[in-house]
């Protein structure tokens, strides 16, 4: 799925991307601020469309762009990378007390 600039106001032509909050590969949320967008007179935040994972970042952090403008695409089929399951944990029992040990008589 694509991620575009919304379309500006006919008195702005160009915007300011500001900085990503994501990065490639990381999974996002419907409706979660993927980036701000600057302009001279407002600053918008750009939701993800839907839930997926941010499959590449096609304009940098500071990059001018116009209405419409391809920003980034994001990957809805794609599941987040499965963080290992906590197996069980091996049974580590508590160290024997030893006496000390006495010297020889």
């Amino acid at each position: 799925m694509e991620i575009r600039i919304p379309p500006l106001s006919e008195s702005v032509s160009t915007a300011t991307l500001m900085t990503w909050r994501k990065k490639e590969g990381e999974p996002v949320k419907r409706d979660e601020v993927l980036i701000e967008v600057e302009t001279d007179k407002v600053v918008l935040e750009i939701p993800a469309p839907e839930s997926g994972v941010l499959k590449r970042i096609v304009k940098a952090d500071g990059a001018s762009v116009v209405s419409n403008e391809l920003i980034a695409e994001l990957d809805t089929g794609a599941q987040p990378a499965a963080r290992p399951a906590a197996g069980p944990r091996p049974n580590r029992s508590p160290p024997r007390h030893r006496p000390p040990s006495r010297p020889p008589r």
